[in-house]
């Protein structure tokens, strides 16, 4: 129930955020070494108050040293934006990163993902990794990714994207054949996965993941909405990755991550969708040694 209440709270406070009701004052946090060059005053008074939703009273650092976000400057198709996030830590940094959330600032709900990592015991921390996914946007827009680091602080990066209408594009796919394959799944790993290596594995889920905000020509009503809530990824027993998302991933969701296979061992998937519905996915992974 309070999961439920929270999610309700921070749906309620973007909505108001989509109607164009400030929610926060502005910020002494506005990043200025990567400022792109179409975003404007709103769009970073916008920033001002997601960045209050999710990270309420805390200091947002400029992390672009560290960060890095990739997606088209003008998407294709606004309902199927790929984003990319990668982080380099120094080796000799005494920090590393913890949880990662990516935002979509012009979005209903801007939560593409909040991705927890979790460090095997004696290791130096994710230094080096690769997230990305696929997410609606609703119109032009700032996207950040902030970082959350092992000794408190939050870093961020962004990017503007050119697009508009993700949110209400009708899905893709034939209703009847997305609820055929509803919670199956698919791993792609590459051709050699080295022993003791990063690797980065891509996962796929067959889920509508409806928005709440497409309307049915048909039925003349909105679908309502149904999407993917959790994803746990987990390797050899020990967890990877636990990600938070809501309605702004796309339909049918794509997960690339980045993961170390020291054993062969199950990499397990386990995701759980707005209706408490959950679906499992096991695969064996046998990594080979270096040559």
């Amino acid at each position: 129930m309070a999961q439920k209440a929270a999610r309700l709270t921070v749906a309620m406070a973007t909505l108001l955020l989509s109607c164009g009701i400030a929610v926060a004052q502005s910020s002494p946090n506005k990043p200025s070494s990567n400022k792109p060059n179409d975003a404007k005053a709103d769009d970073y008074e916008r920033w001002d108050s997601v960045r209050e939703i999710y990270f309420p009273g805390r200091t947002v650092e400029d992390g672009s040293t560290f960060l890095s976000l990739d997606a088209p400057y003008r998407a294709q198709d606004a309902a199927l934006v790929p984003v990319t996030v990668k982080a380099a830590i120094p080796a000799d940094a005494d920090w590393s990163i913890k949880t990662l959330t990516l935002l979509i600032d012009g979005n209903p709900v801007p939560l593409a993902g909040k991705f927890h990592l979790f460090d095997e015991p004696g290791s130096a921390g994710h230094r080096d990794l690769t997230i990305g996914t696929r997410v609606r946007v609703n119109e032009y827009t700032l996207i950040h990714a902030v970082a959350e680091t092992t000794d408190g602080r939050l870093l961020s990066t962004e990017l503007y994207v050119k697009a508009a209408g993700g949110c209400s594009a009708p899905a893709m796919k034939d209703p009847e054949q997305a609820m055929a394959r509803l919670g199956k799944m698919k791993l792609n790993l590459p051709q050699s996965v080295p022993l003791g290596s990063d690797v980065t594995a891509q996962l796929l889920v067959s889920h509508p993941n409806h928005s709440g905000m497409q309307f049915d020509q048909i039925s003349r009503t909105y679908v309502p909405p149904y999407f993917v809530r959790s994803i746990k990824v987990s390797y050899g027993g020990q967890p990877v990755m636990d990600v938070e998302t809501d309605i702004s991933l796309s339909e049918d969701p794509s997960l690339h991550f980045t993961f170390t296979p020291k054993a062969a061992g199950d990499l397990k998937a386990e995701v759980v969708d707005s209706k408490d519905q959950t679906y499992t996915g096991d695969w064996q992974v046998t990594p080979q040694p270096a040559s």
